[in-house]
């Protein structure tokens, strides 16, 4: 689907088409979060020397491609970004540009980025005042970038990868511990490209907009402590190898802080938000004639917990018009965890946020729910997310699927397939996080 033209179009009526509205507000916050129309206001001009550009993140390909195209092509420009598998656009695989894009795994790390992180390490070292580094950033970057710290071992930084996600934490503790325990994120990045002047745009995916934890900061100083990653690691029982946990202890992994002189003259934009999706979304609702109510773009929390807070709203609405009169659309946005209970299911936080949201609604007349992710990846599966309408559970019952037994296996994906109801746009080469939309008739 072309999402560029997405805000140009004729939203659906919600009551003739309530899955179609709400499939129409997801693509409008996609299309304003994309890199080809975001970009532009927030290039500096090129330097009097050579300009190097390099990232990581899900929308990587897509903000180099969109670089490329804007800057002069008398100006020197190279650089390599690393994007997620199959995260590349079929125009720069079918033409290349002067930014080499390579493919790694996320969100566990592998060789590839690992490889790749290595050379971007070396394509910012040896430069002078006189050149740029252009840093592209956007979520995913942080398992994409993966270069571990002197005394990490690859696999150790793979496995503390895989517990974390598993373990419920919540993005910025999980980007705590993976800044301290690499040799490029948490500003350090920053501290390889010095005397060059450093510019680094972003698209945000986490809750607060804060650069430090989009990709882990790679160019940005780092609140953060050791003493912080060790409490996070602790809390959630995650172990570490000997000397990892000396690096922390005695602070040989700490990262460069706010004030310290590497950052001077180094500029950083958003160029695209959650919540300026979510907005996006608000407006094309407003365009069909029903109100929106946008409660938040940082919601965090276990995913099948906010899932029944957010049922809990749309029937208040439905059943009493308050504290929104009906009809309405209320959207929300952030990053949700999941705590995995169980081996075996499938499934991320859009479709577990659903399916929790199902179970509390049981069966609510005229309200319609869908939640996705803006990357066009739930988790690690191949759909963005799912929708949930006022027959769910009758659907689901009549096929003998009982929506709390899926749920107490973290196996979402697999209640939702078999009706129908999951969301599969592909790739969408952007990310700015979770995107939820309550349609209450």
């Amino acid at each position: 689907m072309d999402t560029h033209a997405m805000t140009d179009r004729v939203v659906p009526s919600p009551q003739a088409d309530p899955l179609g509205f709400l499939r129409a507000l997801y693509d409008a916050a996609v299309a304003r979060a994309l890199p080809a129309d975001v970009t532009a206001t927030c290039l500096p001009a090129p330097p009097a020397g050579r300009t190097v550009v390099v990232g990581a993140g899900k929308a990587g390909g897509a903000m180099a491609a969109a670089v490329d195209a804007l800057w002069p092509a008398c100006a020197p420009l190279s650089g390599l970004v690393i994007t997620r598998y199959d995260h590349v656009p079929p125009d720069c695989r079918s033409k290349p540009g002067r930014i080499e894009v390579v493919e790694a795994a996320h969100p566990v790390p592998d060789a590839a980025g690992q490889q790749a992180a290595h050379r971007i390490a070396g394509l910012v070292r040896g430069l002078t005042a006189d050149d740029l580094v252009l840093c592209l950033f956007s979520g995913g970057g942080s398992s994409l970038l993966a270069r571990p710290a002197d005394g990490v071992s690859f696999e150790e930084k793979q496995a503390v990868n895989r517990a974390l996600l598993k373990s419920g934490a919540a993005i910025g503790e999980m980007n705590c511990v993976r800044k301290h325990l690499s040799a490029i994120k948490g500003g350090r990045l920053a501290a390889m490209c010095a005397p060059a002047r450093v510019v680094t745009l972003l698209i945000s995916d986490v809750p607060g907009d804060a650069p430090d934890v989009i990709a882990s900061g790679p160019t940005v100083a780092d609140p953060t402590t050791c003493a912080d990653a060790l409490t996070i690691l602790k809390r959630y029982a995650i172990d570490l190898s000997d000397p990892a946990r000396r690096g922390l202890e005695n602070g040989a992994f700490e990262t460069p802080k706010p004030g310290d002189p590497v950052f001077d003259g180094h500029a950083v934009h958003l160029i695209a938000t959650p919540q300026q999706s979510l907005e996006a979304a608000a407006a094309a609702a407003r365009s069909a004639g029903i109100d929106a109510h946008i409660l938040s773009d940082e919601i965090e929390g276990e995913s099948r917990e906010v899932g029944k807070v957010h049922a809990a709203l749309a029937r208040a609405v439905a059943r009493r018009g308050a504290p929104f009169a009906r009809p309405c659309v209320i959207l929300s946005g952030g990053e949700t965890t999941v705590t995995v209970r169980s081996k075996g299911g499938r499934g991320g936080r859009a479709t577990e946020f659903l399916l929790g949201c199902a179970i509390a609604l049981q069966g609510e007349p005229g309200v319609h729910v869908l939640a996705a992710d803006t990357d066009g990846i739930d988790g690690v599966e191949d759909n963005a997310g799912a929708v949930v309408t006022p027959d769910t559970l009758t659907r689901a019952n009549a096929q003998g699927l009982k929506a709390q037994e899926f749920l107490d296996r973290n196996d979402a994906y697999n209640f939702f397939a078999p009706l129908g109801d999951l969301i599969v746009p592909g790739p969408t080469f952007t990310n700015v996080n979770d995107f939820r939309a309550l349609l209450i008739l």
